[in-house]
């Protein structure tokens, strides 16, 4: 079984994990420029002033800024039909607050969508992704403000008149549900709360949180809003970290529990998006918690007025919830849960598991039937290079096969599914701990940890793999 014609294979990156050159062509310091690297064990440090002798892995992440053309060959030699990328807020607006935005950053995007169109890949735009300037965070401590909003939509025009004849597909902002958890806070907005230095440290305040969340929804709606007026082609999407949870036993209590879950984590951002209004669960969550939404009298009809054209996600893995606290937890992106005794788990931790992505995507479809993405699906694995420098990387061919196989199972069942890209497709660095060694690429990045390395790209034997199912459009796996 092959994808229906005009399914957009490819790959996705994010601006503050691949671009690096923090400090070039006039742009200026983001949220994550300021967090030094970290380990598993170890979290990633908030240094609101950057300290001399420390690391910090976005400085140079790997250097797209600096080898765009040679990696937008490799993608195009894999046949990529798409490219998720984001744009680093920071290199056109250097503070966030400015009125004018900076040339020498947009040409450099310029140059971007150029090279794409050579080959014929579609960009997929991530408008904000974990980058805000952190000028925004100093001034209005991020998106706890609602003054950030006008920044956003100023920055949102530019890229929107700028790019309007070289993109197509937005995304208004990455894993926005990412703030309904408290590593949200920083990550995703921006916010810095008083004593907090690390992002697990557990210095957190939901009230504030889940108010910088409805200014992004406000942000986001406004964006959509605005880019159809300038471009009626434009496709903009909403993506949510997408938690899969599966309730432990048939106990109600169990059942219950997963489905809050569930609600919580990802459809109080889907439901505002995608159909516009916050869905009821989420009052009665609001005002078990204490927390009273400050909204404008206009928010309600921006909200329903701006809802998204298709609905995009990142799945990695499957969680269990269950009412007995004793069992064994698991680690997760952004969120563990219970041990599934019937999953493989990764060298991380995260629970391996196929079948979840066709679950997901059809529960999803059923919810909303809107055109749906997977744009980031991936594993982070220790690589070996072997003394004749190749990377015999199976392992990763077995979990997207595995994958893959399902999202062609959730077609046959009827769901509206338009795009995959795969995460990380040349290594980057890893978002919650700055390392390198967590590696989900085709291409293999000669970097180390510490940040030593010659840069060099090398395609792993998932390269050659992954360049075949593009080719057969799915059908060779």
């Amino acid at each position: 079984m092959k994808m229906k014609d005009g399914f957009y294979w490819g790959g996705a990156t994010a601006a503050n994990q691949f671009e690096g050159g923090w400090n070039k062509g006039g742009k200026g310091p983001s949220t994550s420029d300021m967090m030094t690297g970290g380990t598993h064990t170890t979290p990633r440090r908030i240094t609101p002033v950057l300290e001399e002798g420390t690391y910090y892995p976005s400085h140079e992440a790997v250097d797209f800024y600096g080898h765009y053309k040679e990696d937008i060959a490799m993608m195009a030699e894999m046949g990529f039909k798409m490219f998720r990328m984001s744009i680093n807020w920071s290199r056109i607006y250097p503070n966030g607050y400015d009125l004018e935005p900076n040339e020498e950053g947009l040409q450099f995007y310029d140059n971007v969508f150029a090279e794409l169109k050579k080959y014929n890949i579609e960009p997929l735009v991530t408008i904000s992704h974990y980058e805000t300037p952190f000028g925004l965070t100093q001034k209005y401590n991020g998106w706890a403000s609602r003054e950030v909003i006008d920044c956003y939509l100023r920055y949102c025009t530019t890229l929107f008149n700028r790019y309007k004849d070289q993109v197509k597909y937005w995304l208004t902002f990455n894993e926005i549900n990412c703030l309904t958890m408290p590593m949200g806070a920083y990550m995703a907005a921006g916010i810095l709360f008083e004593g907090k230095e690390t992002l697990t440290d557990g210095i957190d305040d939901p009230q504030t949180r889940f108010q910088a969340l409805h200014h992004q929804f406000v942000a986001s709606a406004k964006a959509v809003k605005l880019g159809h007026e300038i471009n009626p082609d434009f496709q903009i999407g909403c993506m949510v970290a997408f938690m899969t949870t599966y309730p432990n036993t048939c106990n109600p209590d169990d059942i219950l529990l997963a489905q809050k879950k569930d609600q919580l984590s990802n459809m109080i951002c889907g439901d505002v998006q995608v159909r516009g209004a916050y869905p009821g669960f989420a009052k009665r969550f609001f005002a078990e918690q204490g927390i009273e939404i400050e909204m404008q009298p206009e928010d309600e009809q921006t909200l329903r007025e701006g809802c998204v054209d298709f609905y995009s996600f990142s799945y990695y893995m499957s969680l269990v919830e269950s009412a007995d606290e004793s069992l064994e937890r698991a680690e997760g992106n952004l969120l563990g849960g219970i041990k599934n005794p019937y999953l493989e788990a990764s060298d991380w931790g995260w629970q391996i598991d196929p079948k979840g992505l066709r679950y997901t995507l059809n529960h999803l479809y059923d919810r909303y039937q809107v055109p749906l993405m997977v744009v980031e699906n991936g594993l982070g694995a220790v690589d070996v290079v072997e003394e004749d420098g190749s990377i015999q990387d199976d392992y990763r061919i077995d979990y997207l096969r595995g994958h893959i196989e399902q999202m062609k199972e959730a077609v046959a069942d009827g769901v509206d599914l338009i795009a995959y890209t795969m995460w990380g497709c040349i290594d980057l660095v890893s978002a919650s701990t700055g390392e390198m060694k967590k590696r989900y690429g085709f291409i293999h990045v000669n970097k180390d940890n510490d940040g030593n390395g010659d840069l060099s790209r090398t395609p792993k034997k998932s390269f050659h793999w992954y360049k075949k199912v593009i080719e057969s459009n799915g059908e060779e796996l």
